[in-house]
């Protein structure tokens, strides 16, 4: 099944990095986080590969020139500097070979079962299903009782509620929710939510997203006491 990735994005929030490298190459122990994560896809046998680039995309071409494993399959998609996310799904349309496929951030680590992921998606027949994970607090709360005392300490712990984790199974028909101009979460997705055609597929394992030096730094602090569950 294809996977299209998108990693054209500028990263702003990573400007430490960001301003010398595109954001997908920003490494995680040995390797850029776009390795990790298509590794992760090639684990359950997706290796053919389209990469939606943007911002500095000669460096992500160069990472892979003499480096791509003999069974993977890269496209190289220049979908423009500033484009959103659907609109840079809107310029590989025509490089979409099947009916179903896969697409990602690239920016974000999950042990999600792609296997079960798939199969969800066919069972339900969705235009799109997205990988739901627990939203998680970003920081320590506290239980109080009555007498305003303090009876429990918990530390970022997740909270009743579930967000959109990205790794998504997509079929063609999401091509005719996609506009220019219009994002896709706030453009596509409000749409068929609408029409109920978007299913969430409840990931309860690892997820984490790179967005924040801390980010980076605790991704890097799990690779060095070998606590890699994305890796399989």
């Amino acid at each position: 099944m294809q996977v299209v990735i998108l990693c054209g994005g500028k990263g702003t929030r990573l400007s430490e990095f960001t301003d010398s490298l595109p954001k997908p190459l920003v490494e995680i122990g040995n390797k850029p986080i776009l390795r990790h994560l298509m590794e992760l896809y090639a684990g359950h046998g997706h290796r053919d590969f389209i990469l939606c680039l943007g911002y500095k995309g000669d460096r992500i071409k160069e990472h892979f020139k003499g480096s791509t494993p003999k069974d993977w399959s890269i496209i190289f998609a220049d979908t423009g500097e500033d484009s959103n996310k659907a609109e840079r799904l809107m310029r590989i349309k025509n490089r979409i070979k099947e009916d179903t496929f896969l697409v990602s951030y690239g920016d974000d680590l999950s042990d999600v079962d792609m296997d079960k992921l798939v199969k969800f998606h066919k069972k339900n027949g969705k235009v799109v299903t997205l990988t739901a994970v627990p939203l998680m607090s970003p920081f320590g709360i506290m239980e109080l009782n009555k007498d305003n005392e303090v009876t429990q300490f918990k530390e970022k712990p997740k909270l009743n509620h579930w967000m959109n984790g990205g790794f998504y199974v997509f079929s063609r028909d999401i091509f005719n929710y996609l506009k220019s101009g219009h994002d896709l979460e706030k453009g596509a997705f409000e749409a068929l939510a609408k029409e109920k055609k978007i299913a969430a597929f409840r990931h309860e394992g690892f997820w984490k997203s790179m967005n924040t030096l801390k980010d980076v730094i605790e991704l890097n602090e799990m690779f060095e006491r070998g606590e890699m569950p994305w890796i399989r």
